[in-house]
């Protein structure tokens, strides 16, 4: 498998193109906006986009999602857990306060639930509920390639903001510790924001981490 990484928004949220080397089909993580840009970058790569999936349903993830799946013809939509159905059907709110036009709600085709599995091509992704910055946030791992998009759960250095409605600090540092870390020191990831990093690294570095 291999990735892109795609900044959007005014948030500089880190959209991911994942895609199967071999069949180059593709699935598009978190398009929250700059959907041109995306589309630019899928088309470089002769990619075609065959699913747009979700972390989380905060608008710098999910703002782009109902407009890029329309333009793609259609393509399915899946994930976050259904617990973040409420941060979805507010996305028009969430428009206004934020001031990012042209954003509308959606309805994805599957809610996704822990140990799922997400399939592009001859890529397969394992789901992992991740519940704290939102209640109804998920993580997609690939195993073979040690990769995790993690969304706005564990950043370098820090972790995802708890203090949005049914943020939970207790139950995203459990996330982390007991769904994430498991996985393994040598596995990446990408966040929503900001560099890469190891869990080995935040394992042992991150303040809020540090010791487990």
């Amino acid at each position: 498998m291999r990735y892109a990484i795609v900044p959007v928004t005014p948030f500089e949220q880190n959209c991911t193109l994942f895609w199967c080397e071999k069949t180059l089909q593709a699935a598009v993580i978190d398009p929250g906006g700059d959907l041109d840009r995306i589309l630019r970058t899928a088309e470089r790569e002769k990619l075609q986009i065959v699913k747009v999936l979700v972390t989380h349903g905060h608008i710098d993830h999910a703002g782009g999602v109902a407009e890029l799946a329309e333009r793609l013809g259609g393509v399915p939509i899946e994930g976050p857990h259904e617990a973040d159905r409420f941060w979805i059907e507010g996305m028009e709110n969430q428009s206004r306060m934020f001031g990012l036009a042209g954003v509308r709600a959606f309805e994805p085709d599957r809610w996704l639930e822990d140990g799922d599995k997400v399939n592009f091509g001859e890529v397969e992704l394992e789901v992992l509920h991740c519940p704290g910055h939102t209640p109804g946030h998920v993580v997609f791992y690939h195993a073979p390639d040690k990769l995790l998009q993690v969304g706005d759960v564990l950043f370098q250095g820090s972790i995802g903001r708890t203090d949005f409605p049914r943020g939970d600090y207790d139950a995203l540092i459990r996330s982390i510790r007991e769904k994430l870390f498991p996985l393994g020191d040598d596995v990446r990831f990408i966040s929503g924001h900001g560099p890469m990093s190891t869990l080995g690294e935040e394992r042992r570095y991150n303040p809020y981490c540090r010791g487990d």
